[in-house]
């Protein structure tokens, strides 16, 4: 399945798993996937369930899984990055070549960080959102919203990034 993931629309964010098919930008008047992204979509995404905060097991394995897939994006290994992708991204982009080819391409900042920094770790709409600030290849700052979803298995899995642009290089 080349090329970029479908279009994501506000009621498949109401409804079921957050339908996020790999990394995406989001930014003001900026496109996700190809449409536009109107601020109350992006806001459902953002939508703080009443839940308590993350034990240090789970903040440490959400971390070990960023890590590990940033890792394997510096080291060019598909395989790597791709399994620590949950099923659903798995199954959108069907192999781990063009999953890294799609990071590669469009994703730099996560791709190519020259600095990244764990931030908050925060209930999401259907799973985690793991704030990482990441300062991209070309000196512009971003904070990735990594949506973690855990498994039946108790793991943690990456279900989508989200890439905010920061106004500030220094942030």
């Amino acid at each position: 399945m080349p090329g970029l993931p479908p279009t994501v629309r506000q009621s498949r964010y109401r409804r079921g798993p957050i339908i996020l098919a790999a990394i995406l930008l989001l930014a003001s008047g900026q496109k996700v996937c190809g449409a536009p992204m109107a601020q109350a979509q992006a806001g459902t995404l953002f939508a703080q369930a009443e839940t308590q905060p993350a034990d240090p097991a789970t903040i440490q394995a959400i971390h070990g899984i960023i890590s590990d897939q940033m890792a394997a994006f510096r080291r060019d290994d598909a395989t790597a990055a791709f399994n620590d992708a949950s099923p659903f991204i798995q199954s959108r982009f069907q192999r781990p070549d063009i999953f890294l080819e799609m990071v590669k391409s469009g994703y730099a900042p996560v791709y190519r960080p020259q600095q990244v920094e764990f931030r908050d770790l925060v209930p999401a709409a259907d799973g985690l959102d793991q704030r990482v600030f990441v300062l991209g290849p070309d000196g512009r700052a971003y904070l990735a919203h990594y949506l973690m979803q855990r498994q039946p298995d108790g793991g943690w899995k990456i279900n989508g990034c989200i890439l905010e642009v920061l106004d500030d290089r220094s942030t």
